[in-house]
């Protein structure tokens, strides 16, 4: 693991804490397990913001916490998308709000004073205490939950405890109350919390938040770091895989210097607009010599890369040009390589026992003039959609 001198060292304006204990979670089951004993056990507050929240079996069982938690006069602000959340009932959350929950929704459509239409609060993010947090790509929903017979989206997060939390607390507290010019002092910054941990427990860990509206930029400057930086090899999971042409740049010319590069992405797809689009993009990846394999048992929603036994990056980021420049995105850097270790190992598991390689022979013999101007004609369309459904007069400053 990286060493460094105090508690936080600077590295192209992200601040990296030292103090860390970080573990990956995997969705499903072992994800709300956690979630749910993380809300029981809070103490004074709890933030919960999220892309999709549900009103179904899992969405229920964590709104059932929630307002417990909100009983026993804990501090619970629930912050949810207003697009992709507006199928919320207005029981359900009058019904949230009468138990003493906080609820919003993040800014919606057709806001002026700087118009808008379309902006996305894409993270997940929770935190309790400015002590604990799980930052990743898992929305409160059934699909990334397991019940029998139904195994959940592929999808992971990264518990944190330590001194990033505060900072994560920070942009929560920042994010509900709409980024106000003066903040003030937020409760996760009143009292000072101490951590001790064992040095073999310790990870470097970085908080990266994408929002163009705010001018950040942090998560696609990671992954150009990464990438540009690579030296043997660099493995990226990723839901919606539609690299711009910086990232496309890099990514061959860190094949050229024999970088072993390889992209997981999904095989059954939630969305076959982007999943037609993507395999568009397959033959410049396999002309480059990236391999693709594709993930066979459920949706992968994964968002993930691990690079040289080193360095991680795991959040709601997606490689492709909503995420870089529509969204609000959050995803943690750790470096740690016993980590990243364990996660190259697991990714290597899952490739082997789940996943189908894209060969150039086989990706030949499945085209044809009609596959492909579907593939061209998709992912056509998702750039058109790019730019349609987010616009914005101007950036805030």
């Amino acid at each position: 693991m990286a060493k460094s001198n105090g508690s936080a060292k600077r590295n192209k304006k992200i601040v990296f804490s030292d103090n860390n204990r970080v573990k990956l979670v995997r969705g499903g089951r072992e994800y709300f397990d956690l979630l749910l004993q993380l809300i029981h056990s809070a103490k004074e507050f709890i933030h919960l913001q999220t892309y999709i929240f549900s009103h179904d079996e899992t969405g229920s069982l964590v709104a059932d916490a929630l307002k417990k938690a909100a009983e026993r006069n804990v501090a619970v602000y629930l912050l949810v998308d207003g697009y992709a959340s507006q199928a919320l009932s207005k029981s359900f959350i009058a019904d949230l709000k009468s138990a003493g929950v906080n609820f919003r929704f993040f800014e919606p459509l057709f806001r002026s004073r700087n118009f808008y239409f379309g902006r996305r609060m894409h993270h997940k993010v929770f935190v309790a205490d400015a002590r604990h947090s799980l930052v990743g790509g898992i929305n409160i929903a059934d699909r990334y939950n397991d019940f029998e017979g139904h195994p959940a989206w592929l999808d992971f997060a990264l518990y944190c405890e330590g001194e990033l939390v505060k900072d994560i607390c920070v942009l929560c507290w920042k994010t509900w109350y709409s980024f106000p010019v003066k903040m003030g002092i937020t409760p996760c910054e009143q009292n000072p919390t101490n951590f001790e941990f064992a040095n073999e427990e310790k990870s470097m860990a970085g908080m990266r938040r994408n929002d163009w509206v705010r001018r950040k930029n942090e998560i696609s400057s990671a992954y150009i770091d990464m990438i540009r930086n690579s030296r043997s090899h660099i493995r990226i999971v990723c839901s919606y895989f539609l690299p711009g042409i910086i990232i496309r740049r890099l990514l061959r010319r860190a094949a050229q210097r024999g970088v072993r590069i390889t992209v997981i992405t999904a095989g059954p797809s939630d969305i076959m607009l982007a999943k037609h689009a993507e395999r568009w993009l397959y033959d410049w990846l396999l002309r480059n010599n990236i391999d693709i394999y594709e993930y066979q048992p459920t949706i992968l929603h994964a968002k993930m890369a691990v690079c040289d036994e080193r360095r991680i990056t795991v959040g709601s980021y997606n490689i492709n040009n909503i995420s870089a420049y529509a969204s609000v995105e959050l995803n943690l850097d750790v470096i740690n390589e016993k980590l990243a270790k364990e996660i190259e190992y697991m990714l290597d598991k899952t490739i082997e026992e789940h996943c189908v390689k894209i060969t150039p022979q086989e990706h030949t013999r499945k085209k044809n003039l009609f596959t492909q101007f579907i593939r061209w004609s998709s992912y056509q369309i998702i750039r058109i959609v790019f730019y349609s459904l987010t616009f914005y007069y101007k950036q805030r400053r």
